[in-house]
C-alpha cells in the first residue's frame, strides 16, 4: 500500500483509475518492491547445499556482514535434519563394495587357521581324501597345496590365512599337502600354530606306494633310471637304498616317531589307501566322525569308475557329469620285477609291524 500512495502522489493521473486498477496495480507494485527487497537466489534455492546460497545472498548485502538471516538458518536446520534422517536409513547401495561387518559374516565367513590338515603320504589317496570330505556342507578347503610349513614357512601364519576359504563359524576348515608326513620341521610348525590341530595321514602298502611314485615320476621324466636301480643299492644283496625318496616315505613308523613328540596319537587319523578304493563310504564314516561331523557323505555319493579303477563322486544335481579324479589319478603302474617287489616287501616288513604296534591297527600290506 505504501507504493500505491507513493505512486498517486508521483502520477496526477491516478486519481481517475478505478478501485479494481488500483487493486491490481497494487500487486504489481508489491511484487516489484518484494523482488527488490528479497533477490532471487534467496528464494529459489537449488537442491544443493542451502549454505552455499545463504552465503550467496550475504554477499550481494550492503555491509557483507558475516551473519545469516533467520531464513537461513531455517532452512540449514531443516537441511540437517534432512541429512540425519537420511544417514540413519538402511543403505540401498546394490554397487557397494564393502559389505558391512553383519552381512560379511553371514554371507562370506572369515578366513580362518584350518582345524584340520591331511599331512600325507604322497600317492596315498590325499586328493581323493580331500575332494570326497570337501562335499560335507561343514567342511571347506584350500583347493591346492600350501606347502606352508615345508617351503612358505618364512611367510608368516598371516600368509597362510589368506590361502584358507572363508568359512562360517560352524565349519571346518582344511589343506592337505603330503609332503608334511616326511618333513622334520613340520610337527613342531603346525604345534605352534594351534596344538589342537586335527592331522589326518592317508596310509597305503609302501611297496605300492614307491611304484605309483615311481611311475609319475617316469611320466614327467622319460629318461629317468629304472626302479631297480634306485632302489637298490645292491638288489644281488638285497640292500634298499632309503636315501631314495620314494623308499624313504614308507617308513611310517620311523615319521610317526616324529609327529608324537608334539601330538597325541589321539590327534592323529590314519586312512587305508586300499579301503579308500574298495570301501570309500566306510573310510569317510570314520573321517567324519574323526572330524566330529554329522555323517553326511555315504555310500549314495560314490560309484567305482571300472576304467580308471577307482571310485568317483556320483553325479551332482547342479552338474551334467559326475566328478572323478584327474587323469594322473588311477594311472597303470610301471611293471616290476617280481623279485624285486618282495626283497622290498622284506625289507619293509619290519617297519610295516612296528607301525601296526604304534597305531593299534594291521593294515595287512602282504
Amino acid at each position: 500500500m505504501a507504493c500505491v500512495l507513493l505512486f498517486t502522489r508521483l502520477f496526477p493521473f491516478s486519481h481517475r483509475l478505478t478501485r479494481t486498477s488500483l487493486c491490481l496495480l497494487s500487486l504489481f507494485l508489491s511484487y516489484l518492491c518484494y523482488c527488490a527487497l528479497f533477490p532471487a537466489d534467496t528464494i529459489m534455492q537449488t537442491s544443493g547445499d542451502p549454505t552455499a546460497s545463504c552465503q550467496r545472498v550475504l554477499d550481494h548485502g550492503a555491509k557483507r556482514r558475516i551473519q545469516k538471516s533467520l531464513f537461513c538458518v531455517l532452512q540449514q536446520s531443516s537441511a540437517d535434519a534432512f541429512r540425519m534422517k537420511s544417514d540413519q536409513r538402511p543403505s540401498t547401495n546394490l554397487h557397494n563394495d564393502t559389505p558391512s561387518p553383519p552381512m560379511s559374516n553371514l554371507k562370506f565367513g572369515n578366513k580362518k587357521l584350518p582345524n584340520a590338515i591331511i599331512v600325507g603320504v604322497k600317492k596315498g589317496g590325499t586328493r581323493a581324501v580331500l575332494e570326497f570330505i570337501r562335499i560335507h556342507p561343514d567342511v571347506r578347503a584350500a583347493g591346492t597345496e600350501t606347502h606352508f610349513f615345508d617351503r612358505n614357512y618364512d611367510r608368516g601364519l598371516e600368509w597362510y590365512r589368506g590361502l584358507m576359504p572363508r568359512t562360517l563359524e560352524s565349519q571346518i576348515t582344511m589343506e592337505k599337502t603330503p609332503s608334511y608326513f616326511v618333513t622334520k620341521e613340520t610337527p613342531h610348525r603346525i604345534s605352534d600354530m594351534s596344538r589342537d590341530t586335527k592331522l589326518i595321514v592317508v596310509v597305503r602298502d609302501p611297496v605300492t606306494r614307491a611304484i605309483s611314485d615311481y611311475t609319475q615320476t617316469l611320466s614327467k621324466t622319460p629318461d629317468l633310471p629304472s626302479f631297480q636301480d634306485l632302489a637298490f643299492r645292491n638288489q644281488s644283496l638285497g640292500i634298499v637304498d632309503t636315501s631314495w625318496n620314494a623308499i624313504r616315505i614308507g617308513l611310517y613308523v620311523l615319521h610317526l616317531e616324529n609327529w608324537l613328540r608334539y601330538f597325541p596319537l589321539a590327534q592323529i587319523h590314519f586312512v587305508s589307501g586300499e579301503r579308500l578304493i574298495t570301501d570309500p563310504a566306510g573310510e569317510l564314516a570314520r573321517v567324519q566322525d574323526f572330524l566330529g561331523l554329522k555323517r553326511i557323505v555315504t555310500d549314495k555319493h560314490f560309484y567305482f569308475n571300472r576304467t580308471k579303477g577307482f571310485p568317483c563322486l556320483k553325479k551332482p544335481e547342479s552338474s551334467g557329469s559326475p566328478r572323478c579324479l584327474g587323469k594322473s589319478k588311477g594311472r597303470t603302474h610301471v611293471q616290476i620285477d617280481r623279485e624285486a617287489i618282495e626283497q622290498l616287501r622284506d625289507f619293509y616288513r619290519p617297519y610295516n609291524d612296528k607301525f601296526y604296534e604304534m597305531v593299534g591297527h594291521d593294515f595287512k600290506w602282504e
